[in-house]
């Protein structure tokens, strides 16, 4: 039996290299390495993508969440709503942007921020949610939206892992105020290396946001605002603008590959949901198992690699240790003590996939 890796970056990039030679090339000669032509190309095309008026491409998907916190000035220790289960870079930009994080509860259906419990999370000091498009599957943002407008609430979504994702035909990237996004190599878009970015339809917060990113500057030397030295380098947007027009077809390899573990793994496995009018990108394709452990290890010892994500929520972080109750999660406990994510990558053959659903159907 073959070794079925979880992820293999130089072959997902494989089908890229000469464009991406092409690319550095034409970057190297430009001489001009930092905000330049190619990162305005990138941002242009990726706003266009999500449906959104504008993008902000900066350092990675972390400093998109902390400068779209810190472009509206909340006072500090305001409180921002995010899900219990997220991955922990959430959580730290909250607290990065000086900000109190408000853990509430998933929907145990979709992973995602349950809106029929999200009023009562909801204080006077409440100023935003963060709702998190986790592993690729949109959030409920219709609910969500609703529920912001009643209390007159930001919503900056966390859209790490949803490049793509979309409801009734409207992507992610243009629901609420910002969008912030991650382009971590791993990503449906991946770089190279690291990257990200914000959307957003209000053009006096992409300016500030364009500010941010640059060390609070809009003119060299002269420094408007305390900002920080967060940019999307000109070499990362110029690989990313080779792969954005090939992402709805990385999408749907991941959506096909997908598709067989639904239909083809038994009843024993918790499977992800699919939802009618709601596009799912599979970034990650996971599944709970009350014997997740010992189910890792069996696919191990028969050639398959798999991730955990995440095996301990961000209030179990030893970082965040006195920030939260530990013991007022179960939800977010369970999901993480049961979850396991399975082979799903551009770089996967619809065989490989069969394989994996045989050895799991047998454990």
């Amino acid at each position: 039996m073959r070794l079925i890796e979880y992820e293999n970056l130089a072959k997902l990039n494989a089908p890229f290299e000469d464009a991406f030679r092409t690319q550095f090339e034409a970057v190297l000669q430009s001489g001009w390495y930092i905000l330049g032509h190619q990162v305005q190309q990138f941002e242009q095309a990726f706003a266009r993508y999500c449906q959104a008026e504008h993008c902000v491409g900066v350092a990675n998907g972390l400093e998109a969440l902390v400068l779209a916190l810190k472009a509206y000035e909340f006072p500090a220790g305001s409180e921002v709503i995010v899900p219990s289960n997220t991955y922990v870079a959430t959580v730290l930009a909250v607290l990065q942007a000086g900000l109190h994080p408000v853990l509430a509860p998933p929907d145990m259906a979709t992973y995602n921020l349950d809106p029929q419990a999200l009023p009562q999370y909801i204080s006077p000091r409440t100023v935003a949610l963060m709702p998190v498009h986790l592993y690729g599957k949109p959030c409920d943002m219709p609910a969500l939206l609703s529920i912001a407008q009643a209390y007159g609430l930001k919503v900056i979504e966390d859209a790490a892992q949803a490049h793509g994702a979309s409801i009734s035909g409207q992507k992610v990237g243009s629901f609420g105020d910002m969008t912030c996004f991650s382009f971590y190599p791993t990503k449906n878009l991946g770089a190279l290396g690291d990257g990200g970015a914000i959307t957003t339809n209000d053009a006096a917060l992409a300016e500030r946001l364009r500010t941010l990113r640059n060390y609070g500057s809009q003119q060299k030397y002269y420094n408007q605002l305390l900002g920080h030295n967060s940019r999307l380098d000109e070499l990362q947007a110029a690989f990313l603008a080779v792969k954005l027009p090939e992402l709805d077809r990385i999408n749907a390899h991941k959506q096909a590959l997908a598709a067989r573990y639904l239909e083809g793994l038994k009843a024993d496995f918790i499977k992800p949901v699919l939802q009618e009018g709601y596009t799912d990108v599979f970034h990650i394709f996971a599944v709970r198992h009350p014997e997740r452990d010992r189910l890792r290890q069996y696919l191990l010892d028969r050639g398959i690699k798999t991730e955990i994500h995440y095996p301990l929520p961000p209030f179990r972080q030893e970082a965040l240790q006195g920030y939260f109750d530990p013991e007022a999660h179960p939800l977010a406990d369970t999901i993480h003590r049961t979850i396991l994510s399975l082979p799903c990558s551009f770089a996967h053959h619809p065989e490989e996939i069969e394989q994996v659903i045989e050895v799991m159907n047998a454990f």
